[in-house]
Protein backbone atom coordinates (compact mmCIF):
# COMPACT_ATOMS: atom_id res chain seq x y z
CA UNK A 1 0.00 0.00 0.00
CA UNK A 2 1.33 3.33 -1.21
CA UNK A 3 1.84 6.33 1.17
CA UNK A 4 0.73 8.36 -0.64
CA UNK A 5 -2.30 10.31 -0.34
CA UNK A 6 -5.06 9.68 -2.25
CA UNK A 7 -7.24 12.99 -1.78
CA UNK A 8 -9.61 13.83 -4.55
CA UNK A 9 -7.88 15.77 -7.11
CA UNK A 10 -8.24 19.84 -7.91
CA UNK A 11 -10.63 20.83 -10.28
CA UNK A 12 -7.61 22.23 -12.33
CA UNK A 13 -4.88 19.34 -12.02
CA UNK A 14 -1.73 20.41 -9.97
CA UNK A 15 0.85 19.25 -12.05
CA UNK A 16 4.44 19.13 -10.79
CA UNK A 17 7.20 19.33 -13.41
CA UNK A 18 10.76 18.63 -12.02
CA UNK A 19 13.79 20.77 -14.04
CA UNK A 20 15.84 17.68 -14.93
CA UNK A 21 19.60 17.90 -16.04
CA UNK A 22 20.37 21.84 -15.98
CA UNK A 23 22.81 21.52 -18.20
CA UNK A 24 20.04 19.92 -20.54
CA UNK A 25 17.48 21.01 -22.93
CA UNK A 26 14.91 20.93 -19.61
CA UNK A 27 14.98 24.51 -18.09
CA UNK A 28 14.61 25.64 -21.71
CA UNK A 29 11.46 23.10 -22.78
CA UNK A 30 9.57 23.79 -19.47
CA UNK A 31 9.97 27.53 -20.22
CA UNK A 32 8.71 27.74 -23.87
CA UNK A 33 5.77 25.04 -22.88
CA UNK A 34 5.01 27.10 -19.77
CA UNK A 35 5.07 30.36 -21.44
CA UNK A 36 1.85 29.65 -23.13
CA UNK A 37 -0.65 31.22 -20.94
CA UNK A 38 -3.60 28.82 -22.52
CA UNK A 39 -1.80 26.41 -20.79
CA UNK A 40 -2.88 28.47 -17.29
CA UNK A 41 -6.31 27.71 -17.91
CA UNK A 42 -6.42 23.82 -17.75
CA UNK A 43 -3.41 23.09 -14.89
CA UNK A 44 -1.54 24.38 -12.53
CA UNK A 45 1.67 23.84 -13.13
CA UNK A 46 4.75 24.02 -10.42
CA UNK A 47 8.44 23.88 -11.38
CA UNK A 48 10.68 22.14 -9.20
CA UNK A 49 14.22 23.33 -9.86
CA UNK A 50 14.95 26.99 -9.07
CA UNK A 51 14.75 30.42 -9.91
CA UNK A 52 17.95 31.09 -10.86
CA UNK A 53 18.53 28.68 -13.55
CA UNK A 54 14.71 29.87 -15.21
CA UNK A 55 15.79 32.86 -15.00
CA UNK A 56 19.10 32.43 -16.54
CA UNK A 57 17.47 30.24 -19.69
CA UNK A 58 15.12 32.77 -19.92
CA UNK A 59 17.35 35.70 -20.47
CA UNK A 60 19.67 33.15 -22.19
CA UNK A 61 16.98 32.83 -24.83
CA UNK A 62 15.57 35.94 -24.53
CA UNK A 63 12.10 34.66 -23.61
CA UNK A 64 11.28 37.34 -21.42
CA UNK A 65 7.87 36.86 -21.75
CA UNK A 66 7.72 34.35 -19.22
CA UNK A 67 7.06 34.70 -16.51
CA UNK A 68 6.46 32.87 -12.66
CA UNK A 69 5.77 33.16 -8.60
CA UNK A 70 7.93 31.73 -6.51
CA UNK A 71 6.38 29.65 -4.12
CA UNK A 72 6.87 30.85 -0.27
CA UNK A 73 4.80 28.68 1.68
CA UNK A 74 4.60 24.56 1.10
CA UNK A 75 1.81 23.95 -1.04
CA UNK A 76 0.22 27.84 -1.62
CA UNK A 77 0.23 27.47 -4.87
CA UNK A 78 -0.80 30.04 -7.17
CA UNK A 79 -3.69 28.93 -9.64
CA UNK A 80 -2.79 31.32 -12.69
CA UNK A 81 0.34 31.52 -12.43
CA UNK A 82 3.64 29.52 -13.00
CA UNK A 83 4.73 28.68 -9.58
CA UNK A 84 8.36 28.01 -8.97
CA UNK A 85 9.92 25.77 -5.40
CA UNK A 86 13.30 26.35 -5.04
CA UNK A 87 15.11 23.00 -4.04
CA UNK A 88 18.51 24.14 -3.18
CA UNK A 89 20.18 27.10 -1.72
CA UNK A 90 23.49 26.65 -3.42
CA UNK A 91 24.48 28.55 -6.64
CA UNK A 92 25.65 25.69 -8.99
CA UNK A 93 27.54 26.51 -11.79
CA UNK A 94 24.99 26.41 -15.13
CA UNK A 95 26.94 24.76 -18.52
CA UNK A 96 24.35 24.19 -20.57
CA UNK A 97 25.79 20.80 -23.01
CA UNK A 98 28.25 19.83 -20.16
CA UNK A 99 27.46 16.75 -18.23
CA UNK A 100 28.12 17.41 -14.59
CA UNK A 101 27.78 15.51 -11.09
CA UNK A 102 26.63 19.02 -10.11
CA UNK A 103 23.76 19.20 -12.32
CA UNK A 104 23.13 15.59 -12.05
CA UNK A 105 22.57 16.19 -7.98
CA UNK A 106 20.50 19.01 -8.25
CA UNK A 107 18.40 17.07 -10.55
CA UNK A 108 17.98 14.58 -8.06
CA UNK A 109 16.73 17.18 -5.68
CA UNK A 110 14.15 18.17 -7.66
CA UNK A 111 12.86 14.56 -8.51
CA UNK A 112 12.97 13.90 -4.15
CA UNK A 113 11.01 16.76 -3.26
CA UNK A 114 8.25 16.46 -6.32
CA UNK A 115 8.01 12.97 -4.75
CA UNK A 116 7.62 14.23 -1.50
CA UNK A 117 5.13 16.69 -2.11
CA UNK A 118 3.20 13.94 -4.22
CA UNK A 119 3.26 11.92 -1.69
CA UNK A 120 1.83 14.33 0.81
CA UNK A 121 -1.26 15.73 -1.77
CA UNK A 122 0.08 18.61 -2.59
CA UNK A 123 0.43 17.35 -6.09
CA UNK A 124 -2.02 15.50 -8.06
CA UNK A 125 0.83 14.51 -10.13
CA UNK A 126 3.77 15.17 -12.51
CA UNK A 127 5.90 15.15 -15.23
CA UNK A 128 9.70 14.76 -15.33
CA UNK A 129 12.12 16.81 -17.45
CA UNK A 130 15.26 14.49 -18.68
CA UNK A 131 17.92 13.17 -16.68
CA UNK A 132 21.66 12.08 -17.36
CA UNK A 133 21.92 8.14 -16.10
CA UNK A 134 25.19 8.32 -16.49
CA UNK A 135 25.88 11.09 -13.96
CA UNK A 136 23.12 10.63 -11.90
CA UNK A 137 23.80 7.04 -10.95
CA UNK A 138 25.51 6.79 -7.40
CA UNK A 139 24.67 5.11 -4.74
CA UNK A 140 21.33 7.69 -3.89
CA UNK A 141 20.13 7.01 -6.80
CA UNK A 142 21.68 2.95 -7.67
CA UNK A 143 18.86 2.49 -10.77
CA UNK A 144 18.66 2.79 -14.48
CA UNK A 145 16.01 5.58 -14.69
CA UNK A 146 12.72 7.63 -13.26
CA UNK A 147 10.68 4.18 -14.05
CA UNK A 148 12.65 2.12 -11.80
CA UNK A 149 13.35 4.80 -9.12
CA UNK A 150 9.30 5.84 -9.01
CA UNK A 151 8.31 2.47 -8.87
CA UNK A 152 10.42 2.10 -5.56
CA UNK A 153 9.54 5.51 -4.61
CA UNK A 154 5.78 4.64 -4.31
CA UNK A 155 5.68 0.61 -3.00
CA UNK A 156 4.22 -0.84 -6.58
CA UNK A 157 4.97 -4.18 -7.05
CA UNK A 158 6.00 -3.55 -10.45
CA UNK A 159 5.07 -1.11 -13.13
CA UNK A 160 5.03 -0.87 -16.99
CA UNK A 161 6.90 1.83 -19.19
CA UNK A 162 4.27 2.90 -21.72
CA UNK A 163 5.06 5.11 -24.48
CA UNK A 164 1.58 7.68 -25.66
CA UNK A 165 0.56 9.32 -28.81
CA UNK A 166 -2.67 10.43 -29.93
CA UNK A 167 -2.70 7.35 -32.63
CA UNK A 168 0.36 4.95 -30.57
CA UNK A 169 0.89 3.35 -27.58
CA UNK A 170 3.58 0.95 -27.30
CA UNK A 171 4.25 -0.47 -23.28
CA UNK A 172 7.48 -3.07 -22.73
CA UNK A 173 8.05 -5.87 -21.45
CA UNK A 174 11.46 -5.24 -20.50
CA UNK A 175 13.18 -1.44 -20.41
CA UNK A 176 16.84 -0.51 -19.29
CA UNK A 177 17.99 -3.87 -19.94
CA UNK A 178 21.41 -4.99 -21.93
CA UNK A 179 20.29 -6.70 -24.62
CA UNK A 180 22.15 -9.78 -23.92
CA UNK A 181 19.94 -10.23 -21.27
CA UNK A 182 16.74 -9.54 -22.44
CA UNK A 183 15.95 -13.10 -22.97
CA UNK A 184 16.13 -13.89 -18.88
CA UNK A 185 13.37 -11.62 -18.41
CA UNK A 186 11.25 -13.09 -20.84
CA UNK A 187 8.88 -15.46 -18.90
CA UNK A 188 5.37 -16.76 -18.75
CA UNK A 189 4.99 -14.36 -15.20
CA UNK A 190 6.41 -11.08 -16.77
CA UNK A 191 4.62 -10.80 -19.82
CA UNK A 192 1.32 -11.78 -18.65
CA UNK A 193 1.69 -8.89 -15.66
CA UNK A 194 2.70 -6.66 -18.14
CA UNK A 195 -0.22 -7.41 -20.63
CA UNK A 196 -2.14 -7.26 -17.61
CA UNK A 197 -0.83 -3.66 -16.33
CA UNK A 198 -1.31 -2.25 -19.87
CA UNK A 199 -4.99 -3.79 -19.76
CA UNK A 200 -5.78 -2.22 -16.41
CA UNK A 201 -4.38 1.34 -17.48
CA UNK A 202 -5.78 1.36 -20.71
CA UNK A 203 -9.50 1.07 -19.02
CA UNK A 204 -8.39 3.19 -16.11
CA UNK A 205 -6.33 5.96 -17.17
CA UNK A 206 -7.67 5.88 -21.22
CA UNK A 207 -11.21 5.21 -20.36
CA UNK A 208 -10.96 2.02 -22.99
CA UNK A 209 -13.76 -0.09 -21.26
CA UNK A 210 -12.29 -3.30 -23.66
CA UNK A 211 -9.06 -2.68 -24.62
CA UNK A 212 -7.79 -4.65 -27.93
CA UNK A 213 -3.66 -5.42 -27.28
CA UNK A 214 -1.48 -6.73 -29.79
CA UNK A 215 2.02 -8.55 -28.54
CA UNK A 216 4.99 -9.00 -30.41
CA UNK A 217 7.26 -11.61 -30.87
CA UNK A 218 10.88 -11.51 -29.28
CA UNK A 219 12.58 -13.09 -32.29
CA UNK A 220 12.88 -12.21 -36.01
CA UNK A 221 10.24 -13.09 -37.95
CA UNK A 222 8.18 -14.29 -34.58
CA UNK A 223 10.78 -17.22 -34.34
CA UNK A 224 9.49 -18.45 -38.05
CA UNK A 225 8.07 -21.56 -35.95
CA UNK A 226 11.10 -21.64 -34.03
CA UNK A 227 13.69 -21.57 -36.66
CA UNK A 228 15.14 -18.61 -34.99
CA UNK A 229 14.31 -18.73 -31.19
CA UNK A 230 11.54 -20.66 -29.16
CA UNK A 231 10.36 -17.77 -26.73
CA UNK A 232 7.28 -17.75 -28.90
CA UNK A 233 5.83 -21.47 -28.65
CA UNK A 234 7.19 -21.95 -25.40
CA UNK A 235 6.45 -18.29 -23.13
CA UNK A 236 4.34 -15.84 -25.34
CA UNK A 237 1.60 -18.15 -27.13
CA UNK A 238 0.69 -20.04 -24.81
CA UNK A 239 -0.08 -17.08 -22.36
CA UNK A 240 -2.10 -14.77 -25.08
CA UNK A 241 -4.08 -17.76 -25.33
CA UNK A 242 -4.92 -18.49 -21.91
CA UNK A 243 -5.59 -15.07 -21.17
CA UNK A 244 -8.29 -15.16 -24.70
CA UNK A 245 -9.88 -18.06 -22.78
CA UNK A 246 -10.46 -15.62 -19.80
CA UNK A 247 -11.84 -13.12 -22.49
CA UNK A 248 -9.39 -10.91 -23.19
CA UNK A 249 -8.69 -9.04 -26.63
CA UNK A 250 -5.26 -10.61 -26.78
CA UNK A 251 -3.40 -10.98 -29.98
CA UNK A 252 -0.16 -12.09 -31.62
CA UNK A 253 2.65 -12.32 -31.56
CA UNK A 254 3.60 -10.17 -34.22
CA UNK A 255 6.89 -9.57 -36.29
CA UNK A 256 7.52 -6.25 -35.27
CA UNK A 257 8.58 -5.19 -38.39
CA UNK A 258 6.07 -6.27 -40.25
CA UNK A 259 3.40 -5.18 -37.72
CA UNK A 260 4.78 -1.73 -38.00
CA UNK A 261 5.52 -1.01 -41.77
CA UNK A 262 1.82 -2.00 -42.37
CA UNK A 263 0.29 0.22 -39.85
CA UNK A 264 -1.09 -2.29 -38.12
CA UNK A 265 -1.04 -0.87 -34.93
CA UNK A 266 -3.96 1.21 -36.08
CA UNK A 267 -6.38 -1.72 -35.35
CA UNK A 268 -5.13 -1.93 -31.95
CA UNK A 269 -5.76 0.35 -28.54
CA UNK A 270 -2.03 -0.47 -27.67
CA UNK A 271 0.98 -2.83 -28.43
CA UNK A 272 3.37 -4.96 -26.19
CA UNK A 273 7.15 -4.51 -27.18
CA UNK A 274 9.14 -7.41 -25.51
CA UNK A 275 12.15 -4.84 -25.35
CA UNK A 276 13.11 -1.07 -25.28
CA UNK A 277 14.59 -0.55 -29.06
CA UNK A 278 11.68 -2.83 -30.55
CA UNK A 279 8.81 -0.42 -29.00
CA UNK A 280 10.51 2.63 -28.73
CA UNK A 281 11.93 3.03 -32.10
CA UNK A 282 9.61 2.70 -34.32
CA UNK A 283 6.95 5.17 -31.57
CA UNK A 284 9.61 7.69 -31.64
CA UNK A 285 9.29 7.45 -35.60
CA UNK A 286 6.22 7.91 -35.65
CA UNK A 287 5.18 10.18 -32.60
CA UNK A 288 8.61 12.24 -31.81
CA UNK A 289 7.32 15.56 -31.39
CA UNK A 290 4.25 14.49 -29.29
CA UNK A 291 5.30 11.05 -27.84
CA UNK A 292 5.07 10.55 -24.09
CA UNK A 293 6.51 8.18 -21.42
CA UNK A 294 4.06 7.39 -19.14
CA UNK A 295 4.37 5.29 -16.30
CA UNK A 296 1.44 2.56 -15.99
CA UNK A 297 0.71 0.52 -12.51
CA UNK A 298 1.83 3.24 -10.21
CA UNK A 299 -0.87 5.06 -7.82
CA UNK A 300 0.16 8.28 -9.12
CA UNK A 301 0.43 10.00 -12.30
CA UNK A 302 3.77 10.66 -13.68
CA UNK A 303 4.57 11.40 -17.54
CA UNK A 304 7.73 12.59 -19.17
CA UNK A 305 8.64 13.88 -22.44
CA UNK A 306 10.16 10.99 -24.97
CA UNK A 307 14.00 12.82 -25.26
CA UNK A 308 16.81 13.08 -23.20
CA UNK A 309 18.99 15.31 -22.26
CA UNK A 310 19.98 16.31 -25.64
CA UNK A 311 23.45 18.23 -24.79
CA UNK A 312 24.14 19.03 -28.06
CA UNK A 313 21.71 21.81 -28.77
CA UNK A 314 20.73 22.77 -24.80
CA UNK A 315 21.36 26.57 -24.38
CA UNK A 316 21.12 27.23 -28.20
CA UNK A 317 17.27 27.96 -28.49
CA UNK A 318 16.81 25.00 -30.55
CA UNK A 319 14.88 22.49 -28.55
CA UNK A 320 11.10 21.51 -29.60
CA UNK A 321 8.98 21.40 -26.53
CA UNK A 322 6.41 19.80 -27.93
CA UNK A 323 6.78 16.54 -26.49
CA UNK A 324 7.05 18.05 -22.77
CA UNK A 325 3.34 20.27 -23.22
CA UNK A 326 1.90 17.12 -24.40
CA UNK A 327 3.38 15.24 -21.58
CA UNK A 328 1.79 18.31 -19.22
CA UNK A 329 -1.69 17.55 -20.98
CA UNK A 330 -1.25 13.81 -20.61
CA UNK A 331 -0.60 13.70 -16.78
CA UNK A 332 -3.76 16.48 -16.61
CA UNK A 333 -5.87 14.01 -18.62
CA UNK A 334 -5.14 10.78 -17.15
CA UNK A 335 -5.31 12.60 -13.68
CA UNK A 336 -9.11 13.65 -14.58
CA UNK A 337 -9.53 10.00 -15.87
CA UNK A 338 -8.87 8.47 -13.20
CA UNK A 339 -10.71 10.73 -11.08
CA UNK A 340 -13.90 9.69 -13.26
CA UNK A 341 -13.31 6.60 -12.03
CA UNK A 342 -13.14 6.62 -8.65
Amino acid sequence: MSTTQQAKPHDKPRIGITIGDLNGIGPEVIIKALADTRLLNMVTPVVYGSTRVLSYYRKLMNLEEFNYSQVKTKGQFFPKSVNVVNCWEDVIEINPGQASRQSAHAALVSLQKVVEETKEGLIDGFVTAPIDKNTIHSDQFPFRGHTEYLTKEFNATESLMLMVSDDLRVGLVTEHVPVKEISQYITKERVELKIRLLELSLKKDFGITKPKIAVLGLNPHSGDEGLIGDEEINVIKPVIQDLKTKGKLIFGPFPADGFFAASMYTKYDAVLAMYHDQGLVPFKNIAFDTGVNYTAGLPIVRTSPDHGTAYAIAGKNLADESSLRQAIYTAAAIIKARAGNL
